[in-house]
């Protein structure tokens, strides 16, 4: 394979995730995407290892392989004297007495199906992980191309629709439980959207700052091109409407400035505080504001979403310590509801994803979580530290950062465009740029402004 079209196949295959998989309601497009996911899992398994994955990209295999272990275990049919000690299945062991049968061999997991049906939604983002890190079947600039790309798409799309004279009947949504009268662009889901743009501001930075390092003396073009791409970017916010875009939008933006930015440390560290300060009570403002996520054209009140996550840390203390199995939240979230406060909103996730794994991967999942926040935190205190980290491992620090924190209010990584944008800053962040001098030099002089 030459090695410009191996170098395409990552960048290709996100795309594709931004285009097909924005949401659940996919369900053709996600299978699509599985299908080719799976494909580049089993190629990089069988293609020799030109190199041993560097030691940031086996600590995280090996959480990896742990939180599938986890699942899989969750699967294991249990004896019926075992499994009704277990938190929160007392109720199902009262109930085969009372039906006077004897208690059945049952999995931890109380819907085993579902467990297996969100594992598959798993592979999109390894896949990718895996073209990045295992086949180096990529270039840092073509991704940040292909996800600025993706994102250009979503923001004409969603021009279109909320130009749309009536949204309920608009061609331009692409699924029919979403957020009309949004921009949305390919996903359901407007907050998704908002991420996805936040998501881009820091790769705009690096792309900018790749020229300047290898193309000083056009610069000054890529800085106008740069300049343009941002403004669609923040147009792109201001259509979608959401207040993650918002709340994210700002600090990101001002994070992404560090990664150009050439000042005194004092300086640099400044700015960096100031975002951290706007995150912080981005995530605060988020927390007490309606529901953004209107599920079905309905705000949710602020005591909604106290309610869920209220709702959630019962159920989840309930089901300590080994939790209610994967995929298992709506069933096990309608059993702990509410009855007199039920309203019209349907409550499929947690609005937490933290608050959601706990629940239903327990002791073990959180765990798990602490573990790859510790790796996470590691890794990009490593990409400002260090020079030979280069800019896309501190824009993907920034636009995973955004994930992770917009995960404490949302669902975001339930989606394979995000879950694949996620993938792609994890794989980022662990490789590292040329080390200086050994670049592979220019053959011809350019007039024009390349990206390497």
């Amino acid at each position: 394979m030459g090695s410009h079209v191996r170098s395409a196949v990552a960048p290709g295959y996100l795309l594709l995730c931004l285009i097909l998989g924005g949401s659940v309601q996919a369900v053709w497009g996600n299978m699509l995407l599985q299908l080719i996911g799976v494909g580049l899992i089993a190629w990089a398994a069988a293609a020799p290892a030109k190199e041993p994955l560097i030691h940031p990209a086996r600590q995280l295999l090996w959480i990896a392989i742990l939180g599938l272990a986890v699942v899989l275990l969750q699967l294991v049919p249990l004896p019926g004297s075992l499994w009704p000690s277990l938190g929160g299945r007392a109720g199902i062991a009262e109930g085969y007495r009372l039906l006077g049968l004897p208690a059945p061999s049952l999995p931890i997991s109380l819907a085993p199906y579902a467990s297996l049906a969100t594992l598959l939604t798993l592979i999109p983002p390894i896949a990718l992980f895996c073209a990045v890190v295992r086949l180096k079947a990529y270039r840092a600039s073509w991704l940040a191309v292909a996800l600025l790309g993706g994102t250009v798409a979503g923001i004409l799309l969603g021009a279109l629709q909320v130009a749309s004279a009536e949204p309920e009947l608009s061609r331009w949504y692409l699924y029919s439980s979403t957020n009309f009268g949004f921009a949305v662009g390919f996903f359901a889901n407007a907050n998704h959207m908002a991420l996805l743009l936040v998501i881009s501001l820091p790769f705009v930075a690096a792309l900018l700052a790749s020229v300047r390092k290898r193309h000083v003396q056009r610069y000054s073009a890529a800085l106008a091109l740069a300049a343009g791409a941002a403004l669609v970017i923040v147009v792109g916010i201001a259509l979608n409407r959401s207040l993650a875009g918002y709340g994210l939008g700002i600090p990101a933006l001002l994070a992404s400035v560090l990664i150009v930015m050439r000042g005194s440390p004092g300086a640099q560290r400044l700015l960096g505080a100031v975002a951290v300060v706007l995150v912080i009570a981005g995530v605060v403002a988020l927390y007490f504001s309606p529901n953004g996520n209107r599920e079905y054209g309905v705000s949710a009140s602020v005591s909604q979403r106290e309610m869920m996550t209220k709702t959630t840390f019962r159920a989840t203390r309930d089901f300590l310590p080994l939790g209610s199995g994967l995929g298992t939240f709506r069933p096990v979230y309608r059993l702990y509801e509410d009855r007199q406060g039920i309203t019209r909103v349907q409550v499929n996730h947690a609005h937490n994803d933290y608050a959601e794994l706990a629940l239903e991967l327990g002791i073990p999942g959180i765990a798990l979580i602490i573990l790859f926040l510790v790796w996470w935190v590691a890794q990009s205190v490593r990409a400002w530290r260090f020079q030979d980290a280069g800019p896309y491992a501190r824009a993907a620090s920034i636009a995973s950062a955004a994930v992770l924190v917009h995960s404490i209010v949302d669902f975001p990584l339930r989606t394979a465009a995000i879950s694949a944008s996620f993938a792609m800053c994890l794989a980022l962040l662990i490789e590292r740029a040329p080390v200086r001098g050994k670049a592979r030099p220019d053959l011809r002089p350019t007039r024009h402004v390349v990206l390497d």
